[in-house]
């Protein structure tokens, strides 16, 4: 659903925020687990392309498709979308009824950034141009709200597409919910995200995708949201659009901005600390003004702890470093906080099943 990308993003800690869009200072970008890696790539095999040779252009060692922990650097992902789009010549990776030409994502932006008033019109737009493609995705906007509530929708039928791993599914909503966005300069908080596939092994990173409640096996898949915000006037214009389309997909898929939860926030505050020392688990209660206990609680209400989200943090943040191939790992292993080396290597193992020099370029 993205236009490939002009160029690669910058090799460092921290995607650039989205022009317009409220600057996250100090987040780290999300690594990509190998399972979207490998959805990414099923249309590619359907259709006979090699799968090594389009793993090489994103610099991507292939044998990371077999270790169940393996992650890769948004960049890497990017390159890999890149390519695969580039050798289907198709924005659905081989997934649709029909393939659906490079461009055709880019083409739909500049229709709806030059002629839609607000965002209302801008979705409708969209909606519209779709059509306009027998093998495009479907959705439609709804505004008509339950007794009591304010809510409008827009709702997805993704059952043309062949799609087991539902990874299409995933890049709609989100896709979406960050071009509206965007379009409107502003943050869409969204209400709850409903999907009709049932829950994913990953689904503990939806709420980074989305920072709202996520459910499965419903009736459809829909992004849910405040009526009031289809009101909201566009205000981006085609010299941003060409930046926003540059940066896509990594800056879209892989962005930690709308976590909502105790965990994102946690996370958010652990990764605004770096290079620096990381704070403990009491710092970041005071600074969230919630007791350790409280905060504690929290987190385990959501499935995680602490020391996980700051395992998490410190593994992308390795991934993406060591993925440029221009950081030692003796300088991340002090960057994050380890007092030697050898344990940054037991650490790094631990959390992706293999060594880290296997994620350096000719490791």
């Amino acid at each position: 659903m993205a236009a490939p990308p002009e160029d690669d993003a910058p090799p460092s800690y921290e995607a650039a925020p989205a022009h317009g869009a409220a600057p996250d200072h100090g987040a780290p970008t999300r690594s990509v687990a190998i399972h979207h890696v490998r959805a990414s790539l099923r249309g590619a095999e359907r259709h006979g392309a090699d799968i090594t040779a389009l793993l090489e252009q994103a610099a991507i060692p292939p044998r990371l498709l077999e270790v169940p922990l393996a992650r890769v650097s948004p960049r890497q992902f990017a390159r890999l979308t890149k390519a695969v789009w580039q050798a289907l010549d198709d924005e659905l990776q081989g997934l649709g009824p029909q393939p659906l030409k490079v461009g055709t994502f880019a083409m739909m932006c500049h229709a709806v950034v030059h002629c839609s008033p607000d965002l209302r019109s801008a979705l409708e737009r969209g909606s519209a141009f779709y059509r306009l493609f027998p093998g495009g995705p479907r959705f439609h906007l709804e505004e008509k709200p339950a007794e009591g509530t304010h809510e409008a929708r827009v709702v997805f039928d993704l059952t043309a597409f062949d799609d087991p791993d539902h990874y299409l599914a995933e890049s709609a909503t989100v896709v979406t919910h960050r071009f509206a966005g965007w379009l409107i300069r502003s943050r869409i908080n969204l209400i709850r995200v409903e999907f009709s596939h049932p829950a994913p092994r990953h689904a503990l990173e939806y709420d980074l995708l989305y920072g709202a409640p996520c459910s499965f096996r419903a009736p459809r898949t829909a992004l849910v949201f405040d009526r009031a915000v289809l009101d909201r006037p566009v205000l981006q214009d085609e010299a941003e659009l060409r930046a926003f389309l540059r940066r896509a997909p990594g800056d879209v898929l892989a962005r930690l901005d709308y976590g909502s939860t105790a965990a994102a926030q946690v996370r958010r505050l652990l990764g605004q600390s770096l290079p620096d020392r990381m704070p403990d688990p009491q710092d970041v209660a005071a600074r969230l003004a919630l007791s350790a206990q409280t905060l504690r609680r929290r987190l385990a209400a959501e499935g995680t702890s602490f020391q996980r989200i700051r395992d998490q943090l410190r593994r992308d943040v390795a991934i993406a470093a060591l993925a440029t191939g221009t950081v030692s790992i003796e300088d991340i292993s002090q960057r994050l906080g380890f007092s030697e080396p050898s344990a940054f290597h037991r650490a790094f193992k631990r959390w992706t099943g293999s060594a880290p020099r296997s994620y350096q370029p000719g490791g």
